[in-house]
């Protein structure tokens, strides 16, 4: 098992550079691509020592798995937020990382998830944030898009638009697993919600781009171990741990959220874009590591252009990630810059 992944990650890498902990790189796109796909499962302060040879295999067959599902969507026609919902669903399931079943417990013993959605064609979206009892918060968040004149639902107000929309409950108990519960026991005997930093990675996000030339891009995360009553991080925000506009880019981060917040990364990466010219990568390096990791954060992004190129950029030292278009696909967690080629017939 830990062989066929340690091959598959590397023979399906594509021809890119998509470092962490340094400045990434993006490829070179001379022809528009007809869909691209990237996905995250949360950036930290983690490395290979801290995986064993067991979970690292479980962690790239996950996110192969969640690409891969994406992948047949796009290559089918589907649309970009289509994809991002269905992918973004999967990895709310998984109790590797912090969205949906598994997530994190906040000071309370509770766990409030948060999730966001947006349509780079018509610049709409969805959000909503401390929602307890429904199985997949980007799907609620989508609904709050498509089926409501509102932006932006929170708590009990998330909890009633979920179920006036027919949205699938959950018990206490399918969101519960012994990890979290035990970082959670951990991080009460602290008594620190700083220490809790160590815990934050494990939000998970979707960019894409479809058949049809548009993008779209989502969020999902439980929050911060410990977390105070009421905290809000950025993944349900627009514009700091979100956002989709076709005349640029999709944009999914995953970090510190407050810093992401205090520079609003994702429209950064947007404008930098739109108004000074600069290229995806070169947008999402300045709003990473000249913005937001300026100020002491740190995470990182995943995002798409309107061409299809791919740029996956963080200061930390690792992010799950992987990406896919028809090029070819990649799977990487650490930091240190991923380099390989794929035959594609």
């Amino acid at each position: 098992m830990k062989q066929y992944w340690i091959a598959t990650s590397v023979a399906l890498l594509m021809v890119m550079a998509f470092g962490c902990g340094q400045p990434g790189a993006e490829q070179s796109v001379e022809q528009p691509r007809d869909w691209a796909i990237a996905i995250h499962g949360g950036a930290g302060h983690f490395g290979e020592e801290d995986l064993s040879p067991i979970q690292q295999a479980a962690y790239t067959a996950s996110l192969s798995s969640a690409l891969a599902l994406g992948e047949e969507l796009l290559a089918q026609g589907g649309t970009s937020v289509e994809a991002v919902e269905a992918v973004i669903r999967r990895m709310e399931d998984d109790s590797l990382f912090n969205a949906g079943r598994g997530a994190v417990f906040t000071a309370e013993g509770v766990q409030e998830l948060d999730a966001s959605i947006a349509d780079g064609k018509t610049r709409n979206c969805g959000a909503v944030t401390g929602i307890r009892g429904f199985r997949h918060p980007i799907s609620v968040a989508r609904s709050v898009m498509d089926s409501s004149e509102h932006v932006f639902f929170s708590g009990h107000g998330a909890g009633e638009f979920a179920a006036a929309m027919g949205h699938e409950p959950a018990s206490d108990a399918w969101f519960f697993t012994h990890k979290a519960h035990s970082r959670y026991l951990r991080a009460k005997r602290r008594a620190e919600a700083k220490d809790a930093l160590a815990y934050k990675k494990g939000t998970v996000g979707c960019v894409a781009l479809d058949r049809q030339g548009n993008l779209a891009a989502g969020t999902s995360t439980g929050g911060m171990t410990y977390k105070e009553h009421g905290r809000i991080g950025d993944s349900p925000i627009i514009g700091a741990g979100t956002w989709a506009d076709n005349r640029t880019c999709a944009v999914s981060a995953t970090g510190w959220g407050e810093y992401f917040i205090r520079t609003g990364v994702a429209q950064e990466i947007h404008g930098r874009m739109l108004h000074g010219d600069e290229k995806l990568a070169e947008a999402c390096r300045g709003a990473i590591f000249d913005e937001m990791g300026a100020l002491g954060g740190d995470g990182g992004v995943v995002a798409v252009d309107a061409s299809g190129a791919i740029s996956l950029v963080c200061n930390s030292a690792g992010m799950f990630r992987a990406w896919s278009s028809p090029d070819g696909r990649g799977v990487a967690m650490f930091g240190a810059t991923v380099e390989g080629t794929v035959e594609v017939h």
